[in-house]
């Protein structure tokens, strides 16, 4: 029987969560992210639709909220060294476990890396010009995802933009993601948790119609592929 996909599985929880996680199948999980991830989570659009646009008007602030193992961020902060523009890149994440291994790996990206949580960021006063996430909000519960939106959107400010991006529930994105990584299981995933937790990462998200229904006024849900979800709050919102 196939996994059911009628409504969030908030009763399950990824592997890697787990504080008690085997450290060396964690350490496998977060160096495989950016090959994953930039399949999956398409980085580069990311950076040429939001982050190159303004950052060609100066320099940006960008915080990636619970950045894991740190691939975007590193993504990020290579592209704009590449393009010649200056940029700050924070990788934040409640998990120690998540910042150091990405600060022992940041291997000359420059990125800053926080073991803290938004909340912190809010009361410390910091402020960005771009705050995103990425595979975060499933993680959440219904009063998880309201304070995180409110803090986020407080730390952008008026004038920054809020993108939270994240895989989309639905038949499709499961089964494609089953079979997508199903002929690597035995090499290149081996023995770290990614098929695992991204298939329950599947079943815990949203789909756009329950996201825009928990969307404060001023947010909006945007469709992308494959099967992706981006709740935005663009600037002047």
């Amino acid at each position: 029987m196939g996994a059911d996909l009628s409504a969030r599985a908030v009763g399950v929880r990824e592997l890697m969560d787990d504080p008690d996680a085997d450290p060396q199948t964690l350490e496998r999980t977060y160096r495989r992210f950016g090959a994953v991830n930039a399949v999956v989570s398409r980085p580069g659009a990311l950076y040429r639709e939001d982050i190159r646009p303004r950052a060609r008007t100066g320099p940006v602030r960008i915080l990636d909220v619970g950045a894991g193992g740190g691939d975007l961020c590193r993504a990020l902060a290579a592209r704009l060294a590449r393009d010649g523009l200056r940029g700050e890149v924070t990788a934040l994440d409640a998990d120690e476990r998540a910042t150091a291994w990405a600060a022992a790996h940041d291997g000359g990206a420059g990125a800053t890396y926080r073991c803290a949580l938004v909340a912190d960021l809010v009361r410390a006063g910091e402020a960005y010009d771009i705050v995103l996430s990425n595979h975060v909000l499933h993680h959440l519960d219904a009063a998880e995802l309201q304070d995180i939106l409110a803090d986020t959107a407080r730390l952008a400010g008026s004038a920054g933009l809020v993108v939270h991006r994240d895989i989309a529930r639905s038949r499709t994105a499961y089964a494609l993601f089953a079979l997508g990584t199903w002929p690597f299981a035995g090499n290149l995933l081996a023995g770290s948790f990614i098929r695992a937790d991204g298939l329950t990462s599947i079943r815990r998200s949203y789909t756009a119609a329950e996201l825009t229904a928990v969307a404060p006024p001023g947010w909006i849900v945007r469709r992308g592929v494959p099967s992706r979800l981006e709740l935005r709050r663009e600037p002047g919102r």
